[in-house]
C-alpha cells in the first residue's frame, strides 16, 4: 500500500496529500550506500592548501655548523635539517586535492535512501508553495514556526516566490537549496527537510 503524508498551508493547516512511492519509502534503509556518497561530498568540500617547508625552502643551511669531529655532538651538515630549531619539516602536508567520484548510480541511490531514511524518522515536513512575497525575515519566520521543525532545517521549497530565498537566509540553522541541487550529504546533515510538491517532483525525476 502507498503511503501518503499531508501537505501543509503557511497556517499549519492540512491541505491535500502527496503519495509517497513504495519502491522509494519502503523496506529498510541501506545506510552503506548513504555512507558512501556523504563521505564523497565530504572530502570534496576540504580544501586541501595546507602547505609546509621542507629543508629546502627554509632559509640558511649554506655553512656547515661546525665541524666534523673533535666536538663531542653529532655530526651536522645543514642548519636545514629537520632536527634542528627552523629546519625543514619532514613530510609534512602540501596542497593536494582530496576530492573523488563514486558512479552515478552510487550517488541517486544515496539520494533515494536519505529519503527514507528521514521519512522512517519522521523528519519530512511537506508544505504548500509559498507564492506570496515576503518583506522581512520576521515574517517568513512566523511562518516556519508553524511547520514545527526540528533542529537545523533544509528547504526544498521550489515553486515559492523568490523573496523566501531572501528572507530565510539570515535564519539560524535554516537553509534554502534548490531541490536539483540537493544530494544525500544535504538531507543527511540537517534534521528536519521541508519540501513542496514541485520540489519533491524534482527529486523524484532525478531518481528514475
Amino acid at each position: 500500500m502507498m503511503a501518503s503524508v499531508a501537505i501543509l498551508t503557511k497556517d499549519g493547516k492540512e491541505k491535500g496529500k502527496v503519495d509517497l512511492p513504495k519502491e522509494i519509502f519502503t523496506g529498510k534503509v541501506n545506510d552503506k550506500v548513504i555512507h558512501q556518497a556523504v563521505v564523497m561530498y565530504q572530502a570534496s568540500l576540504r580544501q586541501g592548501t595546507l602547505n609546509t617547508k621542507e629543508r629546502a625552502d627554509v632559509s640558511g643551511g649554506g655553512k656547515k655548523p661546525y665541524r666534523q669531529k673533535g666536538t663531542g655532538r653529532a655530526r651536522q651538515g645543514s642548519s636545514r635539517s629537520p632536527l634542528w630549531k627552523g629546519g625543514g619539516t619532514t613530510f609534512g602536508p602540501h596542497p593536494r586535492e582530496f576530492g573523488y567520484s563514486v558512479p552515478k548510480k552510487i550517488r541517486k541511490a544515496a539520494l533515494r535512501e536519505s529519503l527514507n531514511a528521514k521519512f522512517k524518522d519522521e523528519e519530512i515536513i511537506f508544505v504548500e508553495e509559498l507564492t506570496e512575497k515576503y518583506e522581512k525575515t520576521k515574517d517568513f519566520a512566523k511562518v516556519l514556526k508553524t511547520w514545527n521543525p526540528k533542529g537545523k532545517t533544509l528547504a526544498l521549497i521550489d515553486g515559492s516566490d523568490q523573496s523566501v530565498l531572501l528572507a530565510g537566509r539570515n535564519i539560524p540553522g535554516f537553509r534554502i537549496l534548490r531541490a536539483e541541487d540537493a544530494n544525500a550529504y544535504d538531507l543527511m546533515k540537517y534534521k528536519t527537510v521541508i519540501l513542496t510538491k514541485k520540489a519533491f517532483d524534482k527529486i523524484l525525476e532525478r531518481l528514475k
